[in-house]
């Protein structure tokens, strides 16, 4: 369509701009002087499909604008040629005065087509690699756009300021021709009016490249500006398509390194992140009675809590994908602050006493203030923080008895609300040196007859709602399966 407005525009712009440049076509009839441009022109739209097809469909892409380019810049100049030729071989038409003229009218508003036709091929090659997932590879000397701006800017300017010149150098000679037949009014009318043809044909033309100049950049930066803003928000697997042979191009290899980059340092960090876990953890087990495998198991009860619970009004605006996974990862470390804990009370083969079992709750206190001590070492993040609500608060309860706070309700962290329920139900089902393994239906009935008082009424309703899911993990990850394997 836009070959079609540019072909439909020169057939009408250059045998008028033929009339007012060359005082020798001006002796012929409109006809006679429309005929041969408009045919040529139209012969000209005939074959560019065809060479198209042969000349810029089987190039590789990043080559696909510049063939088009010169191309119809090249099928303009033809016409222009044999016009010229039309003209002096038929009229005998003088190759300085008139030919030249005819050249740099069609050969400049091809320019203007080939320039516009040329960026319409950019973006519909953009369209292509984005929609296919396909890149180029952008050549180690491509033309930088800002030189292309650059070379079309001088180009229109010369342009205009030869066409003027022409109109000038042929309205003088018109003056000295019709002498005193001619007011001066009507000399300044007449050359007025042909200035304004000039800039009438020449500014749409050039506004409508920098347009086509300003949708491909806006689509470059919006490319860019996306991918950066979601990468900022930890969304790694996004890569900018590389569509232009340019420095956008580059640009956007050196982007999508970048990202890829911090995907492999944030992965590899998030390992060691989670081997440090799992490290403190067993460690903080190993000094326990109990087994590797409760830590394994509550991580899990927590992540299907979460995922119950993460479209629940009172969750939502805390329960989304990242917040399950820190939650998930940070589970382990609730009872780290066991490895503070005296082995004569630690390691205990019976029930505590009430003195020992009062230092047996800093657990809760101690795990919190070594992770607080990492915290402002290391800097605040969102691990941290819950780690530590989850040290801190899994022995709080929701009636306000618990420890080492006396929190009630919802100022119990929700991280800590959920691990309470996952840690008491997987202390139920275990069997410790004070008490047998209860079965899950009994492990149920003592957090049913906790709600509203041990625990958030919530939760308790989620771990109902997924209870078979519960029971799968414990067979999963049992004592004996865990030694088993």
């Amino acid at each position: 369509m836009r070959a079609i407005l540019h072909y439909l525009a020169a057939m009408v712009i250059i045998p008028y701009y033929g009339i007012r440049v060359c005082p020798f076509i001006e002796t012929l009839t409109p006809l006679q002087v429309a005929v041969p441009i408009i045919a040529m022109l139209g012969l000209q739209f005939l074959v560019r499909k065809p060479l198209q097809a042969w000349l810029v469909d089987p190039a590789p892409l990043k080559k696909r604008v510049k063939r088009t380019f010169w191309l119809e810049l090249s099928l303009f100049t033809i016409s222009a040629l044999v016009v010229m030729a039309y003209n002096e071989v038929l009229y005998g038409f003088p190759f300085l005065e008139s030919g030249l003229k005819i050249l740099f009218g069609l050969t400049g508003l091809g320019f203007f087509a080939a320039s516009d036709i040329a960026l319409e091929q950019e973006r519909a090659v953009a369209d292509k690699i984005e929609r296919e997932k396909i890149t180029i590879e952008p050549d180690e000397h491509y033309f930088p756009l800002t030189r292309k701006v650059a070379l079309f800017t001088s180009v229109a300017i010369s342009l205009l300021v030869v066409v003027f010149m022409l109109l000038v150098v042929k309205d003088l000679d018109w003056i000295i021709r019709v002498g005193a037949t001619v007011t001066l009014k009507e000399a300044q009318v007449s050359i007025l009016a042909e200035f304004a043809f000039v800039l009438a044909v020449v500014l749409p033309h050039t506004l409508n490249i920098i347009q086509s100049y300003s949708r491909t950049l806006q689509r470059v930066l919006n490319n860019q500006t996306s991918v950066l803003s979601r990468v900022t928000l930890g969304e790694y697997d996004l890569h900018v398509p590389v569509a232009s042979n340019d420095e956008f191009g580059v640009m956007a290899i050196h982007t999508n390194t970048m990202v890829d980059r911090i995907k492999d340092r944030t992965a590899e960090l998030a390992r060691t992140r989670d081997v440090t876990i799992l490290s403190l953890a067993t460690l903080a087990e190993t000094r326990d009675n109990e087994t590797g495998a409760h830590i394994l198991r509550t991580q899990r009860y927590v992540r299907a809590l979460a995922e119950h619970l993460k479209n629940n009004p009172r969750f939502a605006p805390e329960l989304n994908a990242q917040t399950i996974d820190l939650l998930y990862k940070s589970a382990p470390l609730h009872d780290v602050g066991k490895v503070g804990i005296p082995d004569a009370i630690l390691l205990k083969p019976g029930k505590l006493t009430d003195e020992e079992f009062v230092i047996m709750k800093t657990h809760a206190q101690l795990g919190s203030d070594a992770l607080e001590v990492a915290e402002r070492e290391l800097g605040t993040n969102s691990f941290m923080r819950y780690a530590r609500e989850i040290a801190a608060t899994h022995h709080e309860k929701w009636d306000g008895s618990g420890y080492p706070a006396g929190l009630k309700g919802d100022e119990i962290p929700i991280s800590g609300r959920l691990m309470a329920v996952a840690d008491v139900y997987d202390a139920l089902i275990s069997k410790r040196v004070y008490k047998p393994a209860f079965t899950h239906d009994k492990a149920m009935g003592i957090i049913r007859e906790g709600r509203d008082s041990h625990f958030d009424p919530d939760i308790v309703d989620a771990l109902i709602a997924i209870e078979g899911e519960f029971q799968h993990i414990a067979d999963v990850y049992g004592d004996k399966a865990q030694a088993a394997q």
